[in-house]
């Protein structure tokens, strides 16, 4: 039987990321799978691409919460506590260099549940106050998870603004657009006059535990700005977390 190389190489990344405990490196893969760099860093695109991989803050790559099936939407207070303490200071640094609202939220069944947000210092600003729930369809952070988390394609798509991706295709089509781009985007789907952006944040066993976004008036938010506030909350990483070094 012919085998597809590229096919089984994946698997076999797979393989590789799922039996080491933490993320790993592009040039150590290249090493266990006797591949050149470049075949490796393809390798790995393929995979965030498609959703069964994901970057951390660095350079490192581990499998997703998709092999799983399912993402965690239960979390203990201490973990609450946890990402909140720890990605606190990066939400201000977000604030101070977008001058637009942050927020912070994990997955609660099929919403999201907003756990921290640091304000605007402006006058028009975007208020989702913590505690609140929102959808995952038409929301930045929500798409996050669906993208990056592997949380399930909710049971329906209500309509919130004629914006709003309300099929099943369309949202798939928006994901596989999320993944590539390593960012989520709200394009006024969840209320008139409000552009927003989300990544992923991952625990130390790859699994995407939260997610932080930016959100803005459209009438400071333009296309452009949208998607320079997507590079910048996409390169954005816990405060004290040091660069992996080159690989």
């Amino acid at each position: 039987m012919r085998l597809l190389q590229s096919l089984t190489r994946g698997l076999e990344a797979l393989d590789y990321m799922t039996a080491n405990p933490g993320p790993v490196r592009m040039t150590d893969l290249a090493e266990a799978l006797g591949v050149d760099k470049s075949n490796a860093a393809h390798l790995l695109k393929t995979l965030v691409a498609a959703g069964y991989a994901v970057q951390d803050d660095g350079r490192r790559y581990m499998a997703s919460a998709k092999l799983s099936g399912a993402a965690r939407t239960e979390h203990t207070l201490e973990e609450i506590v946890a990402v909140k303490e720890a990605w606190r200071d990066t939400l201000e640094s977000l604030v101070a260099e977008t001058g637009e609202c942050a927020h912070l939220a994990v997955l609660v069944g099929e919403r999201v549940w907003y756990i921290d947000k640091v304000d605007s210092p402006l006058p028009l600003k975007v208020d989702h106050p913590i505690g609140a729930l929102s959808p995952l369809h038409c929301t930045a952070l929500g798409k996050a998870f669906l993208a990056f988390g592997g949380a399930r394609t909710p049971s329906s798509q209500p309509a919130y603004t004629p914006r709003t991706l309300t099929t099943a295709r369309a949202l798939a089509d928006e994901i596989a657009r999320t993944r590539s781009r390593g960012y989520a985007i709200d394009d006024e789907e969840f209320a008139h006059g409000v552009r927003c952006v989300a990544r992923p944040i991952h625990d130390a066993h790859g699994a995407m535990i939260a997610a932080i976004g930016v959100s803005g008036p459209s009438v400071r938010v333009t296309d452009e700005r949208l998607n320079e506030l997507g590079r910048i909350v996409a390169a954005a990483r816990e405060a004290g977390l040091k660069k992996d070094e080159p690989a």
